[in-house]
């Protein structure tokens, strides 16, 4: 939704993923939307790869003006039962693959950021980004570490023209994965008790276009209904 929602406005949508296959129905829907969209496969854990696809989509495609950082890694598990290596991907996933794509980013868009060339970096949270819960002791480790770093990223890059946000997402949001597993939970979908992802898209086009003398570093985004 949010890479739709920066297509119709002009933007080349570049998206990735490790597999590029699951990316084409997306890439589908925003040319016969008259958009530009671009696919890539890579690994956001991967310094190397990291390194490339920014300099890939640089020297290819055009500068990067938005970088939008998404990746979940919502794993519940016990903390009694959880093992060394899942705790450090969930970390690699969540919060370090935010330092590398972030840092890359950075380098470019501080050579060319101002007034008139708006340079925006948003890193998608969640509600284990403000609290710790039962069993989620990996991801809100990460979470929290993800927040704490585009909290440094903002107080550096500001001054220098570079927009950092953190969106909280407080609450279920209404996809696939909802619906086939909480289906209780998406049967709000139709009291608007359920994350609208083009009503997030919306909020993340608009921290973007935020003038600089007001600008959001963190936003919470949570369905009318939910508790907080």
């Amino acid at each position: 939704a949010i890479a739709r929602r920066f297509a119709r406005e002009g933007y080349a949508a570049c998206m990735t993923r490790r597999s590029h296959d699951k990316l084409q129905p997306l890439l589908d829907q925003i040319t016969a939307d008259g958009g530009t969209a671009h696919g890539f496969a890579s690994d956001a854990r991967k310094e190397d790869e990291v390194i490339a696809l920014v300099e890939q989509i640089e020297s290819t495609i055009g500068p990067i003006e938005v970088l939008v950082f998404n990746i979940g890694a919502n794993a519940p598990s016990s903390v009694l039962d959880e093992t060394a290596r899942k705790y450090f991907k969930i970390w690699e996933m969540a919060c370090f693959g935010g330092f590398l794509n972030g840092r890359e980013v950075a380098k470019r868009m501080v050579t060319r950021a101002g007034p008139d060339c708006p340079q925006t970096i948003v890193f998608t949270g969640a509600t284990a980004s403000l609290r710790g819960g039962a069993n989620f002791a990996a991801f809100a480790g990460a979470k929290h570490a993800l927040r704490a770093l585009s909290q440094s990223m903002a107080r550096e890059l500001g001054p220098k023209g570079i927009h950092v946000a953190h969106v909280v997402i407080d609450g279920a949001i209404d996809t696939a994965f909802i619906a086939e597993n909480f289906p209780e939970r998406y049967a709000l979908k139709s009291a608007d008790g359920i994350l609208d992802p083009d009503a997030i898209a919306e909020s993340y086009w608009q921290i973007h276009r935020q003038h600089r003398s007001a600008w959001t570093h963190e936003m919470d985004l949570r369905p009318w209904t939910e508790n907080f």
